[in-house]
């Protein structure tokens, strides 16, 4: 029989790539959106396995009259408190209402569960949201995935094209866990399939540290990326309080004092994942570090 699962979050870039994923199986597509906003209509309007269902979180009628005949909720919302705890517990208080089986929550990200207080904004919203998670009669499954590798060619200013550097905190032989936004999509519309799911189910597609980095990004460009210590974690994380007491930027999701705070997660290894299971839905080819970056390098030689 066709399984029936909802996508909250389906216009952002995980979410669509969920989508895609889910699309591959038998399964019919329900994607949640906001009433008037036209922009999940044209994403998915002329697909006839996606229903599109209109709500507001803040509507708990209008939201459990979404959820009705669902078997699972996939939250791929992103933002901050409103969003990953607000929202989310509208979400789930619609799941309930509708008796929703499963329910698999926005995580996608490195181990919350053991960071020390205060030291990760985004990563307590999510655990916090978790308690109120396993304190509901619903079955739930979080996806940890470490960190998406996609923003190793960019956003996250690990590695410095120009200059030839990759940085590190406190040590370059920490183990820091990658995984790409196409394979955490893959894992998490199994997930959605899989009545047997655990709690938790850890992935990484790939398992790297910072001196593997400068390792494979010499190999690819011919060129000698070097280290370069940049602190501690304590400083950092010092560094990051600075920051945000300084920045307006209290409400985005991911201002600079954030990604500070996503490094001293890493590097202190209080994030790094322990029980990482690749091999749960079969075996599967993960794309590697190496090859985020040799894409990347790619793509930068050809728009030159």
């Amino acid at each position: 029989m066709t399984t029936s699962i909802l996508v909250a979050g389906a216009t952002g870039d995980l979410g669509g790539r969920i989508v895609r994923e889910l699309l591959s199986h038998d399964t019919r597509v329900r994607v949640l959106t906001r009433p008037g906003s036209g922009t999940a209509r044209g994403q998915y309007g002329n697909n006839d396995r996606i229903d599109i269902v209109e709500a507001a979180y803040s509507d708990r009628s209008a939201l459990t009259s979404a959820l009705d005949g669902v078997e699972t909720v996939i939250s791929a919302v992103s933002g901050v408190r409103p969003v990953i705890l607000d929202a989310q517990r509208a979400l789930l208080a619609a799941a309930l209402g509708a008796e929703v089986p499963r329910f698999i929550p926005s995580d996608f990200s490195s181990d919350y569960r053991r960071i020390a207080l205060g030291s990760n904004r985004n990563f307590e919203l999510r655990r916090e949201f978790a308690a109120h998670l396993d304190a509901a009669p619903i079955k739930a499954t979080s996806v940890l995935n470490g960190a998406f590798a996609d923003m190793l060619t960019g956003q996250a200013p690990m590695i410095s094209f120009k200059r030839r550097r990759v940085m590190f905190w406190s040590s370059p032989d920490q183990v820091l866990d990658f995984t790409t936004k196409d394979d955490v999509a893959r894992t998490t519309a199994l997930v959605a399939l899989d009545e047997n799911a655990p709690r938790v189910v850890e992935i990484a597609g790939d398992r790297v540290t910072a001196r593997d980095v400068a390792r494979t990004i010499s190999q690819l460009t011919g060129s000698s990326f070097n280290l370069q210590w940049a602190g501690t974690t304590g400083s950092l994380s010092a560094m990051s309080k600075i920051v945000r007491r300084l920045s307006r930027d209290t409400d985005t999701t991911f201002p600079a004092w954030q990604g500070m705070q996503y490094f001293v997660s890493m590097f202190s290894g209080q994030a790094q994942l322990h029980h990482v299971d690749n091999d749960r839905y079969g075996k599967h080819s993960w794309t590697t570090v190496r090859e985020v970056l040799a894409a990347h390098l790619h793509r930068t030689k050809a728009a030159h």
